[in-house]
């Protein structure tokens, strides 16, 4: 007579589905730093866990039919646990080797992250994809009952797996970080096996998990309201759009038109918005116009056309991860710039990879409303550090809600730790800029730059001149394996919106 397993199986498959699909977030997390979060990241990170699911099911079945004891699952899922738990440790020296290798030879995010999944993910999801057919073998009695068991048992796993996806997205990784988050799928795992295996040999690997816990980490169309839609196009990340005003303007609106991404006026290269403050602002630690600059999240290339005309002998690397974009600001945003060299690719990895160094790097990379989560950490503001010239600067346009700091906190807390010189300037009631530096800065050295300034942007300079200040307190350091951007920013909108409601 067939021995009862310890663990119910369903229980088994549900917490397995649990764990693949909740690694499979966190490791796309992992991925971001390095290659970015773009639809290519995600498609093979999805890719690779589906070829190594099918794999698995594959080898499952097979082991199954040769050894069908609840034994042989256990220690299948125990397998599991291990590898899951040991993906985030491997995970940083392995990606720095690999994005050094690739970057040597040229290879694009497409193969980078291809092989950091291959590597990182496959062989545990593989093994974890072992237990369903393993689960079905030791839970049919007879042929007549094998479609309801092995339907009730696949739908458990895809509930498991829902729930995984969810928790992982919206609950451990903003709360534990990623790191932690691999290790509590893990223990989950670990748990069941140990527990199914009644020996006490295999409590030490439970345990060991449970102690890396504590090791610190290292650390439908939108109206286009007054104006006329002259051009859209759904590009490989987003809709976007280009909107004529009455009065000859031109906006760039991406995502339904939740908010304006590059502007042109008739006549002039000016906006009166947040970009012209990108012309003047620098000069509060910079006592000369830049020689290089590098715009991160260039769109269709407000802030480098204005750049071309008022300072033409910067050269400018306007990077955006969208080429669309680059495309539709050349065709409809007069963006001819001599001086500007335009990349399509996602910011941290260009900066990662270039040997350039700037006296100004320039952050306006939006998904609207998401700042990327990797450009907001302690590594990503070293990175940007090691990338400047002496006495150089990286900006940072923090979107908010109106009268809400809490991500400006962040930035400003995170910024500290890396810059010695932080200074803030809350241009626009839902912009600020913050100015990171390892020279000193001041409105004092604006101010006195302007005389110096071209005269259109003069007026500009004195009120940012007397905005300019200290960064404001708070916050805490977000760094790779813990950045809930996503979170905070979710969180100060519905508070926006309930005070709206409450007014």
């Amino acid at each position: 007579m067939r021995r009862a397993p310890a663990v119910p199986l369903e229980i088994v498959v549900g917490v397995v589905g649990l764990a693949t699909l909740g690694a499979e977030i966190a490791a796309a997390r992992l991925l971001a730093p390095y290659f970015g979060a773009s639809t290519i990241i995600w498609a093979n990170t999805i890719g690779i866990v589906l070829v190594a699911l099918s794999i698995g099911y594959w080898l499952g079945g097979r082991r199954a039919d040769r050894d069908p004891t609840p034994e042989g699952l256990y220690k299948i899922v125990l397998l599991g646990a291990v590898l899951v738990g040991v993906v985030p440790f491997i995970s940083g020296p392995f990606l720095d080797v690999a994005v050094d290798a690739l970057d040597s030879i040229s290879a694009g995010a497409f193969a980078g992250s291809l092989l950091a999944v291959l590597v990182l993910v496959a062989v545990p999801v593989l093994v974890l994809g072992m237990v369903a057919p393993y689960a079905i073998r030791l839970a049919v009695d007879t042929v007549e009952e094998a479609g309801t068991v092995s339907g009730r048992l696949y739908a458990i796993s895809t509930v498991g797996s829902l729930l995984g996806t969810f928790s992982s997205a919206l609950l451990l990784i903003p709360l534990l970080g990623t790191r932690r988050t691999f290790l509590v799928y893990a223990i989950l795992l670990a748990l069941v096996a140990v527990v199914g295996l009644a020996r006490a040999r295999w409590v030490v690997i439970p345990v060991g998990l449970i102690a890396l816990m504590a090791v610190p980490v290292g650390i439908v169309k939108a109206d286009a309201g007054a104006g006329k839609v002259i051009y859209d196009k759904d590009t490989e990340h987003q809709y976007a759009r280009v909107v004529e005003r009455p009065d000859g303007a031109r906006w760039l609106e991406l995502n339904e038109g939740q908010a304006v991404h590059s502007m042109k006026k008739p006549n002039t290269v000016l906006t009166d918005n947040i970009w012209d403050e990108y012309l003047v602002a620098p000069f509060a630690v910079l006592d000369e116009a830049p020689g290089r600059i590098a715009i991160l999240g260039n769109a269709a290339g407000t802030t480098a056309r204005a750049y071309g005309e008022l300072f033409p002998d910067t050269v400018i690397d306007g990077v955006e991860i969208d080429g669309d974009l680059t495309e539709i600001g050349r065709e409809y945003f007069d963006m001819n710039n001599p001086n500007l060299i335009t990349h399509t690719a996602d910011a941290r990895p260009f900066l990662r990879q270039t040997d350039e160094r700037y006296d100004a790097i320039l952050v306006d990379a939006y998904r609207q409303p998401y700042i990327p989560f990797y450009l907001t950490t302690k590594e990503f503001f070293e990175l940007a550090r090691d990338r400047l010239n002496p006495g150089g600067l990286v900006m940072v346009n923090v979107g908010h809600p109106e009268g809400n700091d809490d991500l400006e906190k962040v930035l400003s807390r995170t910024m500290k730790e890396v810059f010695p010189t932080v200074l803030r300037d809350p241009a626009e009631d839902t912009n600020t800029l913050l100015i990171g530096s390892e020279a000193p800065g001041s409105a004092e050295q604006l101010a006195a730059a302007i005389p110096t300034l071209p005269l259109q942007i003069r007026p500009r300079a004195q009120e940012a001149a007397m905005r300019i200040g200290p960064p404001l307190e708070g916050g805490t350091v977000y760094t790779d394996d813990k950045a809930p951007v996503e979170w905070l920013i979710d969180l100060s909108i519905v508070e926006f919106a309930a005070e709206g409601d409450a007014g």
